[in-house]
């Protein structure tokens, strides 16, 4: 048995993981990009964007995104979540940008990243995750 339960999903998403954010395009295929992204279990997962890059352009309240977290090495973990965007706001460089970048790169090259960085630019993108899919394979 691979599945993880509502709780081990929850757990594996708050962990440090590029996500890998799918929004659909209309005439194409999804637009399948990596993101930095944030999660506390219950609530809603969110991550940073420019408001003019392509993502941005295609995000709007309402449009449905998946995003896949996995594990690089065996024994392999995902998970994946499927929602509606919720909200998208200005983002604050010190509330939110500063800490997404030290998350992903720590203090001090976070703080060069955010300092030397257009986040005042930023979009914070909030997404419902709705429903989920897992596979555990240490549990194999």
């Amino acid at each position: 048995m691979t599945q993880m339960s509502q709780a081990e999903k929850r757990e594996f998403l708050a962990g440090q993981h590029v996500g890998v954010l799918s929004i659909a395009q209309r005439g194409r295929g999804p637009l399948t990009v990596p993101v930095w992204y944030d999660y506390t279990p219950g609530g809603d997962l969110w991550f940073l964007t420019g408001p003019n890059s392509r993502k941005g352009r295609l995000l709007e309240v309402g449009v449905r995104v998946s995003l896949c977290a996995q594990t690089e090495t065996a024994p392999y973990k995902y998970v994946s979540v499927e929602g509606p965007i919720t909200s998208i706001t200005p983002s604050d460089r010190e509330r939110e940008g500063r800490p997404m970048a030290r998350r992903y790169l720590g203090a001090k090259m976070g703080d060069q990243y955010t300092d030397s960085s257009a986040a005042d630019d930023s979009v914070t993108v909030r997404m419902k995750p709705e429903r989920w899919l897992a596979v555990d394979y240490s549990k194999a």
